[in-house]
């Protein structure tokens, strides 16, 4: 769900698109000039077809994009941070900073994105009345659009997280039993649940003959089983992480090397010796200039290591998480879990400091855990 091509802005927030949304593109505008508007406008040429079938695709993608706006308009008003907004293979995604403080915010940013898809749904049935013309090809294009807007506004209210009933399901088990923890997991198990439901109905239209819709169904199900069990471990590790600061699970004073040196010099005199993955890279005067991972480095053929130099193959500053000590933890986690190294650099005074990597995280989080349990089992003894 990564960007990969800027957009612009709306109303202040970030838009951008995923090259697989292109897959999704050319099938919607397939279906529709080889079968849908055929068969309810049979009397037009095969190019208004295909033209019709990609205007269609556009004004679909918009709805998707108005779908997530809406998600994104209300959680910015409840004080929620947007890093922004992606289109791709299985719709759009709202990239929020960060949990709902409340069960009530998390309903009302939830309900927002099926209710804008239902209330365009809507708008474009009653299109479809107003031209009165049923064979006609503007009506079978608003027809199809009513349908698909309302269509996905059922679909994202199904109760299975990451879906957005699942978010509502989550919000009403919060608000019910006032333990956040207790109803990401009730949602997560849902969610888990769905994606098995849609992976069966997949293998049994394919094996009906349906090949297309049967592995759209597999594939949609497969991701949802995915992220399902991703954003509810995510988002028990951000409550876990709760209340900690960078500085207190950094690596502090990591080893920094040359981004002048070779790829095969920074294997035997840095990585061999320091049994180190990850080392910020600084040029001659001893200032920053990116950071090189060891899977970065094994991109690069032996034949070619004695001649490429690390900060070729590093990634760039600019593209670094970077934060100070007093960052909050769960917020810098969440833009590593974004970024393509996954690792932050942490600097005081413009000064490198340490650095967070997924490891540093993973033992905050088993000593969270650890304290978690011992809490609940002194609780338990009184």
């Amino acid at each position: 769900m990564n960007e990969s091509v800027h957009l612009g802005r709306i109303f202040g927030i970030r838009v951008g698109a995923n090259w697989s949304l292109l897959v999704v593109f050319w099938l919607i505008a397939w279906s529709l000039a080889d079968t849908e508007l055929p068969g309810a406008a049979p009397h037009y040429s095969h190019a208004a077809f295909w033209l019709a079938g990609a205007l269609a695709a556009v004004v679909f993608y918009a709805c998707l994009l108005a779908h997530e706006l809406a998600h994104a308009v209300v959680a910015r008003r409840a004080g929620m941070v947007v890093d922004g907004i992606v289109l791709w293979l299985f719709g759009g995604v709202s990239r929020l900073e960060g949990d709902a403080a409340t069960p009530d915010t998390e309903l009302r940013v939830a309900v927002a994105g099926p209710a804008t898809s239902a209330g365009l749904g809507i708008a474009f049935w009653m299109a479809t009345l107003a031209v009165g013309q049923p064979s006609s090809l503007l009506s079978a294009v608003t027809g199809w659009l009513g349908w698909i807007n309302l269509m996905l506004a059922a679909f994202n209210l199904m109760p299975a997280f990451p879906l957005d009933g699942g978010r509502v399901l989550r919000a009403l088990l919060w608000r019910r039993h006032g333990d956040k923890t207790r109803a990401t997991a009730s949602a997560g198990r849902a969610g888990e649940m769905f994606g098995y439901v849609l992976i069966v109905l997949g293998l049994l239209d394919f094996l009906a003959g349906a090949t297309l819709g049967g592995l759209w169904f597999v594939f949609l199900g497969w991701f949802l089983l995915g992220a399902a069990r991703a954003e509810a471990a995510t988002s028990v590790l951000g409550m876990e992480l709760a209340g900690l600061d960078v500085g207190a699970v950094m690596t502090r004073h990591p080893l920094v090397a040359p981004a002048g040196v070779s790829v095969e010099r920074l294997l035997e005199e840095w990585v061999y010796p320091n049994r180190c993955s990850t080392f910020p890279l600084v040029d001659a005067d001893g200032q920053l200039t990116g950071l090189a991972t060891l899977a970065r480095v094994k991109r690069v053929v032996p034949s070619q290591r004695a001649t490429t130099t690390v900060g070729e193959v590093a990634c760039p500053l600019a593209d670094v998480v970077t934060c100070s000590p007093a960052d909050d933890l769960v917020e810098v986690v969440g833009r590593m879990a974004r970024s393509a190294d996954q690792r932050a650099l942490v600097l005081d005074g413009g000064h490198l400091v340490g650095i967070v990597s997924p490891s540093d995280i993973t033992r905050a989080h088993e000593h969270a855990r650890l304290a978690h349990g011992r809490a609940g089992r002194i609780g338990g003894g009184r």
